[in-house]
């Protein structure tokens, strides 16, 4: 299995555990409220929404994934959103160590 195969299965993990928020206006409330340890940006995000969030996590020092497309984050967690926000430490440190290998 390749590291993005199994960050994206970790993905769909964590919303099958209500680890993760969906959602632009939910995610940007929890890089804010500092509950987002981990933020997944599509890269086919438009530029001005993937600005924003990069900018918004840097400030508060959340790390970003944005090596997936909107189609295989949709297909890993069955929603059809842009970004998302994982809000569980173990889930975020497990997911950032497979993308680092």
């Amino acid at each position: 299995m390749t590291p993005n195969q199994a960050c994206l299965n970790l993905l769909g993990l964590s919303r099958r555990a209500s680890k993760q928020i969906a959602g632009e206006g939910l995610t940007l409330a929890a890089i804010r409220n500092q509950t987002a340890k981990l933020v997944f940006i599509a890269s086919d995000a438009g530029p001005t929404t993937a600005k924003k969030f990069h900018d918004k996590a840097q400030s508060y020092d959340v790390p970003v994934i944005d090596t997936f497309t909107k189609a295989e984050m949709n297909a890993a967690t069955g929603n059809k959103r842009t970004v998302y926000a994982i809000t569980d430490a173990g889930f975020a440190k497990k997911m950032v160590a497979i993308m680092n290998q």
